[in-house]
């Protein structure tokens, strides 16, 4: 069978969930072209010659890029067999399927898209949570490394690789897109087929990997095993990880050990300084707990990249500016992308933030183009803050502004906190980063 998979957008990386789908229909004697549109053009003539065409949905964004790409897909190639697996196929199928869509798959997909390539079953709509024997992901068709996002550190650019050693969730925070589809299951990737996949990006340039589990201390002797591993096999390469602030404080014996075995950063999501934000959020930790976290990491030598939901509907305009004073407090300004600062709350089709009674309260009817329930603050100046720091954010970035100087445009519009006198000579360059913002 002639089949295409096909990525939208994936933060900047070169996905793993069409590498990994790739590695699996090919082993059963399928021809597959990819096509990650973040970095390529669609590949007409294949996706004409094509009998199913499957897309990836990794994120919110992806997804919502994916509309346009169905429809041309469709005027392209009316026979072929539709498909999307990821996140946010299941939490978007009924929008899906108005597109067109036949199949929709969810949480361990590789083996569904085996199954559907090979016995045409009618439509599916399958959510599987099953244990997997993994392969190793195929790169070859994908761009190479250098089209993707880069490591930055010290004025210096390094090639960055991204694998996934786990995916699911042990944990229900009400705003995350892994809950509605893993519900508290946590898959492990087999610790070879991570380091396969290291190994193969390593060869192709990779000086640096990003671990994309949604928290990599959900299995700690799992997470051990591989970074002990690839600082033993590659001990110039250097790599980042994602773990809870909750994850953090009860293994905090290994955060010196990430230090060591190459680890440039970690990002954690904080959503909040506001403990009763935190509460809502079912984040598990508390504005206390994340003071703590960020000590521990300056003990260590250790950058810490905190990430932020900044405006939610109990964001006040005294907390947002209490969020960048910590900022200012912790040293902590140059580790977060100014993006952080202006991203609203996302209410998606299945988040558990609709459990809560003050949400639905608020809500407008859900939006199928934007892929969200609409919500307005009830204090119109906090909406209008929200959407002045956006603009800030595009406009100075698009001007080549550096964090601290987009930081002060929007202390100045937040009206505060006090800035001090040296802020502005501090050296950016000793922070590490990859050079593609986070979103949604």
């Amino acid at each position: 069978m002639n089949i295409v998979l096909i990525s939208t957008y994936e933060l900047g990386r070169q996905p793993f969930g069409l590498a990994s789908a790739a590695a699996w229909l090919r082993a059963r004697g399928h021809e597959v072209v990819c096509a990650d549109l973040a970095a390529d053009r669609l590949p007409l003539e294949p996706v004409r010659a094509a009998h199913f065409v499957a897309f990836y949905l990794p994120m919110h964004t992806a997804t919502r890029l994916a509309a346009p790409v169905i429809e041309n897909v469709r005027r392209l190639n009316p026979a072929a067999r539709l498909c999307c697996f990821g996140l946010y196929a299941p939490q978007n199928e009924t929008w899906l399927r108005t597109l067109g869509v036949q199949d929709i798959i969810g949480g361990e997909f590789e083996q569904t898209l085996c199954d559907i390539a090979a016995g045409e079953p009618p439509p599916v709509a399958r959510l599987c949570l099953d244990r997997l024997r993994f392969l190793p992901p195929e790169r070859s068709a994908l761009p190479p490394l250098d089209r993707y996002a880069k490591f930055r550190v010290s004025g210096q650019q390094r090639l960055a690789g991204y694998t996934e050693a786990s995916r699911g969730c042990k944990h229900m925070c009400r705003h995350c897109p892994v809950v509605p589809v893993y519900r508290g299951v946590f898959r492990i990737v087999q610790p070879e087929i991570v380091l396969a996949d290291i190994r193969q990006q390593v060869a192709a340039g990779a000086e640096h990997i990003t671990f994309g589990d949604p928290d990599f201390l959900n299995g700690p002797r799992h997470a051990l095993r591989l970074i002990d591993a690839l600082h033993r096999e590659f001990p110039h390469v250097s790599y980042d990880v994602t773990i809870k602030i909750e994850h953090l404080l009860r293994h905090r014996e290994l955060i010196p050990h990430l230090k060591e075995t190459g680890c440039a950063f970690v990002t954690s999501a904080v959503e909040s300084l506001d403990d009763s934000v935190l509460a809502k959020l079912d984040k598990g930790h508390t504005r206390e707990d994340f003071y703590e976290v960020a000590a521990l990491f300056r003990s260590a030598g250790l950058h810490l990249n905190p990430t932020f939901i900044a405006f939610t509907p109990w964001t006040t305009r005294e907390s947002y500016v209490d969020l960048l004073h910590a900022l200012v407090e912790l040293d902590l300004v140059d580790a977060v992308a100014p993006v952080q600062l202006a991203l609203r709350l996302l209410i998606t089709s299945a988040s558990r933030l609709l459990e809560l009674d003050e949400i639905r309260a608020l809500i407008g009817g859900f939006d199928s183009k934007s892929l969200i329930y609409p919500w307005r603050h009830p204090d119109p100046e906090v909406d209008d803050l929200a959407s002045r720091a956006l603009s800030a954010v595009y406009r100075e970035q698009k001007a080549g502004a550096s964090r601290r100087a987009i930081f002060r445009k929007i202390a100045e519009l937040a009206g505060g906190p006090a800035l001090p006198e040296h802020f502005d000579l501090v050296a950016r360059a000793a922070i590490p980063y990859l050079d593609e913002p986070w979103y949604c």
